[in-house]
Order: C-alpha cells, then sequence, then structure tokens
C-alpha cells in the first residue's frame, strides 16, 4: 500500500474506534475518504501535518437539554445540538433541523458535509451544523413557539455573527426562523446576521427560500450542458415536497423539463401533465397538509403509498430532494431501470454508498449533494453580506449572484478532477475542491 493509502485507512481506523455507534458520520467520512488518494499521494504535507484527523474532529460540539411545555400544561424535554465543526476559512455556517431522527451521529455528518459544501461556494463561511429530536409535526404554533425560545435560550450562548450563523433545515422554515430570532434578539439584541433565512420584514433576502431548489437546477443544467444534454423536453423525478423539492419544480420547468413526481413520507404523486409547483407550495407550506391531497384535486394526479424511487416510470433525470439515505442499492438500479441518465442530490447524502456505485457504474451521471444543493448556504451567505451593509438586493440579483456561484462550483469541481486524474467524476471532483481549499487553510493558520 503507498504512505496516501496506508494514511487514509489509519484516520478511518481512529474515527471508527472513537466513534464505533455513529454510523451517518462513519459513511460519510468513509465516502469522503474514498475520493482523497489522488489529493494525498500529490501532497506528502497533508500526511506530516495530520490533516485529516484535525479535519475530521469538530472543533466544539454542544449538546442542551431543551424543556418546553405542551398545550395540555405538561413539561416536555427535548434533545439540542449544535457542532461547530471548522472555522478555518469563516464562521461556522449551517442549518438547524428539528425531526426525531436527529441525534449527534446525524449532526455529525452533516456538519462534516457543510465544510465542504461551504467551501466550495467560494465565500468566508465554514462548517457546522445543529437541531434536535423535537418533532414540529402535529405541534400547534404556541408549541412550536416555546420549543423555539427555550431551544434558543441555550443555543444563543455560544452563536453570534463572527462565531456561528444557523439557518434552517428540516423542520425549519421561515415560521421557526422567526420565533427563533425573536428570542435571540430578546436575550442579546437585534444582531440581524446571527441567522439566516429570516423573514423580509426584519433582515431577509430575496431569493432565500428559493435558492436551494434553484441552484440545484442551475448545478443539474451545468452537468447537462457539460454532457451536450440539457433540460428541454425532459421528463424529471423528484422526491420530497419541502422547500428544496418545490423551488426545484419551478426552476427544472421554466428550464424546460417536466417534472412528474413528488412526495412526502407517506407517498408520492405522479401527474403526467406536470406538476404544479403553486400547488404544492400551497398544500406544504400554507395547509401544512399531506401530499395525497394534491392528488385529490388534480384529476391528472395519482397518489401511490410508499418510495418514489420504488416506482415503475420513466424518467431522464432524478432529483431526490427528501432525506439522508433515500436511495439505495436496489432502489438505484431501479432509477436506472427507468431510464435516469442523471441523478443530482437536493437533498443531503440521499443516496447510499452502493447506489453512487450503482449510478457510476451504469455512466448515469451524478451530482452530488455538496455541490449541487450549496445554493442554499450560498444565498445564506449573501443575506449574511446583505446584513452587514445594512443594504438589500433585489431578487434578480441575488439569483444572478447564486446562478453563477452554481455554475463556478461546477466548473471548479470539474477542474479539480481533471487535475487529479479523475475526470468526469462530480463527486471526487467536489470532494477534492472542498477539501484543499479548507486543507490550505488549516496548514496557514498552524496547529489550532
Amino acid at each position: 500500500m503507498s504512505q496516501a493509502t496506508n494514511y487514509l485507512q489509519h484516520v478511518y481506523e481512529v474515527i471508527e474506534h472513537r466513534d464505533p455507534n455513529q454510523a451517518e458520520f462513519l459513511e460519510a467520512v468513509h465516502d469522503f475518504l474514498q475520493t482523497m488518494t489522488p489529493v494525498f499521494e500529490q501532497h506528502p504535507e497533508y500526511i506530516e501535518s495530520n490533516i485529516l484527523e484535525r479535519l475530521t474532529e469538530p472543533e466544539r460540539v454542544i449538546q442542551f437539554r431543551v424543556p418546553w411545555l405542551d398545550d395540555a400544561g405538561h413539561a416536555q424535554v427535548s434533545r439540542g445540538f449544535r457542532v461547530q465543526f471548522n472555522s478555518a476559512i469563516g464562521p461556522y455556517k449551517g442549518g438547524l433541523r428539528l425531526h426525531p431522527s436527529v441525534n449527534l451521529s446525524i449532526v455529525k455528518f452533516l456538519g462534516f458535509e457543510q465544510i465542504f459544501k461551504n467551501a466550495l461556494t467560494g465565500l468566508p463561511i465554514g462548517g457546522g451544523k445543529g437541531g434536535s429530536d423535537f418533532d414540529p409535526k402535529g405541534k400547534s404554533d404556541n408549541e412550536i413557539m416555546r420549543f423555539c425560545q427555550s431551544f434558543m435560550t441555550e443555543l444563543s450562548k455560544y452563536i453570534g455573527l463572527d462565531t456561528d450563523v444557523p439557518a434552517g433545515d428540516i423542520g425549519v422554515g421561515g415560521r421557526e426562523i422567526g420565533y427563533l430570532y425573536g428570542q435571540y434578539k430578546r436575550l442579546r439584541g437585534a444582531d440581524r446576521g446571527v441567522l439566516t433565512g429570516k423573514g423580509l420584514s426584519y433582515g431577509g433576502s430575496l431569493a432565500r427560500p428559493e435558492a436551494t431548489g434553484y441552484g440545484l437546477a442551475y448545478y443539474t443544467n451545468e452537468m447537462l450542458k457539460a454532457n451536450d444534454s440539457s433540460f428541454t423536453g425532459k421528463r424529471v423525478a423528484i422526491s420530497g415536497a419541502g422547500n428544496v423539492a418545490i423551488y426545484a419544480i419551478q426552476k427544472v420547468e421554466a428550464l424546460g423539463g417536466k417534472v412528474i413526481t413528488c412526495s412526502d413520507s407517506d407517498g408520492y404523486v405522479i401527474d403526467e401533465n406536470g406538476i404544479d409547483f403553486k400547488l404544492v407550495k400551497q398544500i406544504k407550506e400554507v395547509e401544512r397538509g399531506r401530499i395525497k391531497a394534491y392528488a385529490d384535486r388534480i384529476t391528472t394526479a395519482t397518489y401511490v403509498k410508499g418510495s418514489v424511487w420504488n416506482a415503475d416510470l420513466a424518467y431522464d433525470i432524478a432529483l431526490p430532494c427528501a432525506t439522508q439515505n433515500e436511495i439505495d442499492g436496489a432502489k438505484a438500479q431501479t432509477i436506472i431501470a427507468n431510464g435516469a441518465k442523471a441523478v443530482a442530490e437536493g437533498a443531503n447524502m440521499p443516496s447510499s454508498p452502493e447506489a453512487i456505485a450503482a449510478y457510476q457504474k451504469a455512466g448515469v451521471l451524478y451530482g452530488p449533494a455538496k455541490a449541487a444543493n450549496a445554493g442554499g448556504v450560498a444565498v445564506s451567505a449573501l443575506e449574511m453580506s446583505q446584513n452587514s451593509m445594512r443594504l438589500s438586493w433585489s431578487f434578480e440579483e441575488v439569483d444572478g449572484r447564486l446562478q453563477t456561484i452554481m455554475q463556478t462550483i461546477f466548473a471548479n469541481s470539474v477542474a479539480a478532477a481533471d487535475k487529479y486524474g479523475v475526470s468526469g467524476d462530480y463527486l471526487s471532483g467536489a470532494n477534492i475542491a472542498g477539501f484543499t481549499k479548507v486543507a490550505d487553510a488549516m496548514l496557514a493558520q498552524g496547529l489550532v
């Protein structure tokens, strides 16, 4: 074995020994290390400085209890997390997730991925992530407000404009950000830049709600163009019906594609006439209902229980926008059999290692999450810039900057893949481009 291979194997063994029960985090690190051999073969200085052991250990992990009162007057206790993973290129930046599945392993995996995603944007932001196992589904506005106020009472001790700037993620939309910011302001003062994804009336940015979905479409469009294709006339399958999926539907259709599916945790809808993103937005964001309601209102739509990735359905492009590990090896084979020529990820790590291997073996174009869904954090950083300058840019200006950022992410990933002898491998290219930027910053700053 080469020195590089030995080093990468040693690093993984150290992490596995330290955190044997953190399956999601171990998977994220393992998948990342699989793409790093050519970098460490060319850069022995990274081995000499033990850069990977330093990079895979968070700078800070905060875990805390979140007591809150439900509408029946009963005291409830949830668990809160914030992982401040790496600040080599800027303040920690990453979303807060509210979902029963949230635990330390998931928050660490998301924070680790966020380091490289944020580096790829070209903006000065480090990697972090947080959240709680609190489930907002079925809760009243008052219960969510009380939870958010309690959560922020503790979190506020560890965040700040130049330290750590959280945003939204699964379960955290405009309502939750408003409650979180209100409590932060009450405790610490009106520092608008401390949270992103805010409402327009109190420092939010135009195009922020659309950013992740639009960015996914822009990245995918670049990937298609690089392979002499486009969205025009293509059938597109999308999973999810949240913020990312809704605006991906809108932008894909604007770019000439026809989205025929969307889903939630219960099932999915198929609409051969093309999904009406306005109706999905109404059902999910205004009514907070289930996606089955779409099929109840649209005569051309069919509702099916289960995963959309099990459907026997012809499409050209798959855009998973729901959650991590929603596509395993078997589902990937179904996607390939359905005729997909490209898969780009709007969710965080939705494809298992077996699924990714299946795409690559079949020659399916694959856009990894850390590159393809970076639009949300990119516009969050633009929101921080607007807050710092006391300015508000137009929708068109923010959208134009977003498009440029996504084009640059794709171009830099391609260039990194070419430089290290893995041309056409957009996963390796994204990992390498993000890693080398962070690693070089860490080396410059010494052993800290």
